[in-house]
């Protein structure tokens, strides 16, 4: 029954709409700094319509991606009538040298990535396999480090056939228009008031891209309601305020951390992440207490405090809510040491 239901018929295929991920390969490995630091996977997606983009994922998406798969669609799954046989995903690794695990890691991940995207339309419509090979507006910010060959910072605007617009409709992003609009130009999408226009993507904050009567083009959000927004987008970047201190020069420098806020860092992995930012061995951490003293960090118990008493202050959005304070490590006037 499983191999049955593993084998995709080119009808159903067809009927896949225009953005659907049917290839993706890792291009490249980057380190992105954080504490401690990580390795991302530079993949190159290419759709079903011919367009083509890259996208940054952590092992830990892949990670999260499989879980949630193996309990909707894997073989022991008891909350899907659906199952297949899912890829397997290369095991977590704890000891070693980060960016060799990362290369090692490729060959494994473009063989799960080319399985799954194998797999029947039910899995490759599935809204978290989606997600995970969307381009999201992060993704599309990201300059890559070693390629040359980029994004174009739009898709040619292309006709969809009404089959490929109209699956899974209610499943899909869509927006009512409340007005008509006509088009400037062959690129601008034509609608009158009452058309449902299936969104395909967010050129900016000002334009979307979407499908109607098999034509599709941008057109300005102002004309329309969002009937079902996009996926909610992860930027995984959170924001560490540092105050630096240079003789009598004081700076303020806010520091991009893939972590979530909540997590505590090691001493050694927040020294090194300093040291590198400011390029300078002879710092040291600090904070400010109760009392508006500067409190110098030397171990992880020290970390541990800094953050504890941290929670619950007022914090901006992605900003951590404790910060640091980096002085030169033989200054010790900064200290109120006055009995």
């Amino acid at each position: 029954m499983a191999k049955a239901q593993q084998l995709r018929a080119e009808s159903d295929f067809d009927q896949l709409p225009d953005d659907i991920a049917i290839s993706a390969n890792i291009a490249d490995i980057e380190e992105k700094r954080g504490f401690p630091s990580h390795f991302v996977f530079v993949i190159e997606v290419k759709t079903k319509g011919g367009s083509k983009y890259l996208i940054y994922r952590r092992y830990r998406q892949f990670y999260a991606l499989q879980s949630k798969l193996e309990e909707r669609f894997g073989q022991e799954s008891k909350t899907s009538p659906l199952t297949c046989i899912l890829p397997t995903l290369p095991a977590k690794v704890y000891v070693g040298v980060k960016q060799e695990i990362a290369e090692m890691r490729i060959p494994a991940l473009n063989a799960y990535m080319k399985h799954l995207l194998s797999l029947p339309i039910w899995v490759l419509m599935d809204e978290d396999v989606r997600i995970f090979f969307y381009q999201s507006s992060y993704d599309a910010e990201q300059v890559p480090q070693a390629l040359r060959r980029l994004r174009p910072r739009t898709r040619r605007v292309k006709s969809e056939s009404p089959q490929a617009a109209g699956i899974d409709r209610m499943a899909a992003p869509r927006a009512e228009a409340l007005f008509d609009f006509t088009g400037n130009s062959k690129h601008e999408l034509n609608f009158k008031v009452g058309d449902v226009i299936f969104l395909l993507s967010r050129i900016n904050k000002d334009w979307l891209e979407g499908t109607v009567r098999g034509t599709t083009g941008i057109f300005p959000v102002s004309f329309v309601k969002i009937l079902k927004d996009f996926p909610e987008e992860e930027d995984p970047t959170n924001w560490l305020r540092c105050y630096y201190y240079e003789d009598t020069i004081s700076t303020i420098k806010d520091i991009a951390v893939e972590e979530d806020l909540s997590s505590t860092p090691l001493f050694k992995d927040l020294l090194e992440l300093m040291r590198r930012e400011f390029q300078r061995e002879d710092i040291a951490l600090n904070y400010r207490d109760a009392e508006g003293d500067l409190v110098r960090l030397l171990s992880d118990e020290d970390v541990k405090l800094m953050v504890k008493r941290a929670r619950g202050l007022p914090s901006q959005k992605r900003l951590f809510p404790w910060k640091l304070h980096v002085t030169q490590e033989d200054n010790y006037k900064v200290y109120n040491t006055v009995p």
